[in-house]
């Protein structure tokens, strides 16, 4: 016998029990019930029969104003279409998540991809909030608070998103969860504007100030990224048994993948002391303690010499990479030689430092009669 559940003067009537009441099919086979407490609450439950003939229920929260009948119906209606993709039917968290996409990278063998996506995960979600908020119930806004209060540039807070969207879409394709819930990251947009090019350089004189207000090991790696414009990760990736003293070069490793690149005499000079009684693999630079470097071991190190060295607030150690390609530009070294010794894309060149190839251009141009 079915129930008007959908009124509370006939749900208030219930007498406590475990077994649900419930109300007319919603199809064949498909209820939505109620559950009385013996403190007098009521909660939404969900009923289907499977193929095997066996009841499966599936508890869907309490009932409220808000999660009134309407409510708990559509709540169920998304249970019974998940049931039929054959969604799992497992709690999924938002840390669990993110957990199972970076396991997928390493086994497709994109070790570099989920060391970054791991530790951006490690940072922002796996001990926060958010990491413990089922997928099935995020919505749009709680999503945005939490980019917006990653702090950071606008444009680093756009990669922490996009790594997110990235697990959770996983998710939706392994059918961890239903792919109705996407449309609530889906509707959290990147920040516009937010890849515009860097504005923050350090000339030569800031550069050795910069070197100079630092000692040990956090002075090796400014000086690395200094002298080779390479990516932070990949300095630290590198072992001894990348870099040959004899012809002069190093093999670097990292997001663009692997690229070996020549030397200036300054920075073979610096890795020559660096892989001095070092073995084939053992790193090359690595942290006062002679462990490796972990990710962003190094920042609080480099805003310390910064300030020290009375820099521009926001130096970062990724600002000596930028000011690598700047100086290579302007001092006329060819788009694509700084794109293949930087481990970047001609396309990147161009937008973030056409400006600096154009005036290179122009004042070369000035020099020139043409007529």
């Amino acid at each position: 016998m079915s129930i008007a559940l959908h009124l509370a003067s006939v749900r208030n009537c219930l007498k406590p029990r475990r077994e649900p009441y419930w109300g007319p099919p919603l199809e064949q086979g498909r209820f939505v019930g109620v559950r009385k407490r013996d403190d007098g609450t009521c909660s939404w439950i969900a009923r289907l029969r499977d193929d095997d003939g066996r009841q499966k229920y599936r508890s869907l929260g309490q009932v409220t104003d808000k999660f009134n009948h309407t409510a708990a119906k559509r709540a169920a209606a998304d249970w019974f279409r998940n049931y039929d993709v054959d969604v799992i039917d497992k709690p999924l968290t938002v840390a669990q998540a993110c957990r199972e996409y970076v396991a997928d990278l390493e086994v497709e063998d994109r070790y570099d991809t989920a060391r970054d996506a791991g530790m951006r995960f490690q940072r922002s979600v796996y001990d926060q909030p958010l990491g413990r908020v089922l997928v099935e119930k995020l919505k749009t806004s709680r999503l945005k608070a939490w980019r917006n209060a990653l702090g950071g540039a606008k444009s680093t807070q756009n990669r922490n998103l996009g790594n997110l969207k990235a697990a959770l879409n996983f998710a939706v394709d392994q059918h961890r969860v239903g792919a109705a819930v996407a449309q609530q990251w889906r509707a959290v947009k990147r920040h516009k504007n937010a890849g515009t090019r860097r504005e923050l350089y350090l000339d030569l004189q800031q550069r050795r100030a910069l070197v100079e207000a630092c000692g040990g090991a956090i002075r090796d790696l400014i000086e690395a990224a200094a002298l080779t414009g390479a990516r932070p990760g990949e300095l630290v990736k590198a072992l001894r048994g990348h870099f040959d003293a004899r012809t002069g070069c190093v093999r670097f490793s990292g997001k663009t993948g692997s690229r070996t690149v020549p030397l200036s005499p300054a920075a073979i000079d610096l890795f020559k002391r660096l892989a001095q009684g070092k073995l084939p693999a053992a790193h090359l630079l690595t942290r006062d303690d002679g462990k490796p470097w972990a990710h962003s071991d190094w920042d609080a190190l480099v805003r310390d010499a910064a300030k020290k060295a009375k820099l521009p607030k926001g130096v970062v150690l990724y600002t000596l990479r930028h000011s690598w390609i700047t100086e290579a530009l302007l001092a006329g070294m060819a788009t694509l030689d700084v794109a293949r010794l930087t481990g970047t894309s001609l396309v990147m060149i161009e937008q973030h430092y056409g400006h600096l190839v154009a005036e290179a251009a122009r004042e070369r141009l000035a020099a020139v009669d043409m007529l």
